[in-house]
């Protein structure tokens, strides 16, 4: 199947959510489970365009360009218990059922304040890629220097100015050294990706993902303990930085009581873009 007939199998649409006019997509039948996709920085819905499309013979699958990002009004406040809430605005405008969520990245992050701010609503979920705020291995993953970029994201403004019409060499700089498969992540890809963060206020959202971490930190330390029954997969890549069980071990300390973990085979922080085809057997194996 070509780029072109792949897409013209979507179906965009604009909700209007709290105020807020999300640009969301959809492809599959309606009466088939859903799996809402939540994508990262510094990517839009697109990323997960292929995982859709070779999911949506089994699920009713939906992805979002997250609040502020591409064709997605900007929101007062990005921490991620917030946007969140403009998720279940989504799931339930659009009457969900046996709602799957996976997130990458930043989409894992909010997945997991998802997870606790709406406890039960979830059939499942998957996070990818990610550590998240306040949850071993956290505070080791900060002290990184491999992440720097987690301390540059923060300051005030100056990252907007240096950024802002240099999006596209600012994002290659990250697909190509923390993907294994750089290769993978195509031209258009990539330029998708630049178009989608082209605006101060797109950029600026961006940005704000990282200054509000010490909210997250907060947010999440509050849950710590209350246990959740969901069914969670963890998703690593193999090249990526990091234990699997480190992270299996401090989601299961948080209150995630049936969780398990997974590497991708060959993959790096990417995957979505690197290793569709590995992600896709994975989530309809978990799926099932």
């Amino acid at each position: 199947m070509t780029d072109t007939q792949q897409q013209s199998e979507f179906q965009h649409q604009q909700l209007m959510i709290k105020g807020v006019s999300l640009h969301v997509i959809t492809t599959g039948q309606r009466n088939k489970p859903a799996v809402l996709f939540l994508h990262g920085f510094p990517e839009n819905w697109a990323s997960f365009a292929a995982i859709m499309a070779g999911l949506r013979d089994d699920f009713f699958t939906i992805a979002l360009d997250l609040p502020g990002i591409g064709q997605s009004g900007k929101i007062a406040a990005n921490d991620k218990k917030t946007v969140a809430g403009y998720v279940k605005g989504v799931i339930d405008a659009l009457e969900l059922n046996l709602v799957t969520l996976v997130g990458h990245d930043v989409g894992g992050m909010i997945t997991y304040a998802y997870l606790h701010a709406y406890p039960n609503e979830l059939t499942k979920a998957v996070i990818m890629n990610v550590a998240v705020p306040g949850i071993d291995p956290w505070a080791q993953v900060k002290q990184n220097p491999n992440v720097w970029h987690f301390r540059f994201n923060t300051i005030p403004d100056l990252p907007e100015t240096l950024v802002a019409d240099r999006q596209r060499p600012f994002f290659d700089y990250f697909f190509n050294t923390i993907s294994a498969k750089p290769e993978n992540i195509s031209e258009q890809a990539r330029s998708t990706y630049a178009e989608a963060y082209a605006t101060y206020d797109a950029l600026h959202t961006g940005f704000e993902w990282y200054r509000t971490f010490a909210q997250d930190e907060k947010d999440n330390e509050a849950t710590k303990g209350k246990a959740l029954t969901t069914s969670v997969l963890y998703l690593r890549g193999e090249r990526e930085y990091g234990n699997l069980d480190d992270y299996i071990n401090g989601f299961r300390e948080s209150g995630l009581t049936n969780v398990q973990g997974k590497l991708i085979p060959g993959s790096g922080h990417y995957a979505p873009d690197e290793s569709p085809e590995a992600v896709i057997e994975i989530l309809k194996t978990f799926l099932a």
